[in-house]
């Protein structure tokens, strides 16, 4: 072995964080496009899954490789992608990107949870109290901006994409070539994603467009399949929580580039969470 060598251990958190700022990036991609104005959501969906089916459709090209794409797992992984393809893009009309993507993870962490207490993968002390101190951090996050209005249609919408990003993630765990499953997923989630938005608007700017294709080819599509592709070396509950730090890196991102509020509560909100994280994942 090279002495430089990264051990597996370490690669795993380096892919993740990696991960987990790709899931990040698309909050403030989606954000910067649709609230600014520079294109609808149903536009911008429609255009992130037809950069992302098409990048990972040339990358498979290249490889010489086949796409799984008449598979019985086939529906889950379509039907959840369009509902937080849908979800998420609408949402961002009237969520700041950090505030979105809180909701997002909360909900998705919920859900992960519940289906591994479910399936028997019962959550240990440490990862409930790891849990509990980063769900704690990202209420706090949210609690000062309660006494500024939350659009509850938007919150609902996200609440939507949370769910189905959980099924999304869930359904994924098994896959054995994450980057052909994932471009198998973007390409029969494109035509129902355009029968189900289409008839909302597509006005786009240039801005807008481009945007929505790094959205779809790179933080997307690449990032989906990173993220398959590690799903299979952690637990469902410890997946669950890692992805409490994209909120808190969507709340820090969005106040530098799209100058949306932060705090010095944020920035405890922050600690909590990465402290959380760090108790509930790391092993005794």
């Amino acid at each position: 072995m090279a002495a430089y060598a990264v051990r597996p251990s370490m690669r795993l958190i380096l892919l993740t964080i990696l991960t987990m700022c790709a899931f990040a990036a698309n909050s403030l991609l989606t954000r910067a496009a649709v609230e600014g104005g520079h294109i609808a959501p149903a536009a911008f969906a429609v255009l992130r899954v037809a950069a992302g089916a098409a990048m990972l459709g040339g990358i498979a090209l290249l490889r010489g490789t086949s796409l799984p794409l008449f598979r019985a797992e086939r529906i889950i992984g379509v039907v959840s992608l369009t509902a937080y393809m849908a979800g998420f893009s609408l949402a961002y009309l009237t969520l700041d990107a950090g505030l979105g993507a809180l909701i997002l993870f909360g909900v998705t962490q919920i859900a992960m949870f519940a289906y591994g207490t479910y399936t028997g993968q019962a959550s240990t002390t440490r990862q409930v109290i790891g849990a509990a101190v980063a769900f704690g951090g990202l209420a706090l996050v949210l609690w000062p901006s309660g006494g500024g209005a939350v659009d509850m249609s938007g919150a609902l919408l996200m609440c939507i994409a949370g769910l189905g990003w959980a099924a999304y993630t869930i359904a994924g765990r098994g896959a054995s070539d994450p980057l052909a499953t994932t471009g198998a997923n973007f390409i029969f989630c494109l035509p129902l994603l355009a029968l189900l938005l289409l008839q909302r608007g597509v006005e786009a700017d240039g801005r807008g467009i481009f945007l929505a294709l790094i959205c779809g080819a790179l933080t997307s599509s690449l990032g989906y399949a990173l993220w398959y592709s590690v799903l299979g070396q952690m637990r469902s509950s410890t997946a669950a929580v890692v992805q409490l730090s994209v909120p808190v890196i969507a709340i820090l991102s969005g106040a530098v580039l799209l100058g949306e509020a932060a705090t010095p509560v944020i920035m405890i909100a922050a600690a909590l969470v990465v402290g959380g994280i760090g108790w509930s994942v790391t092993v005794k």
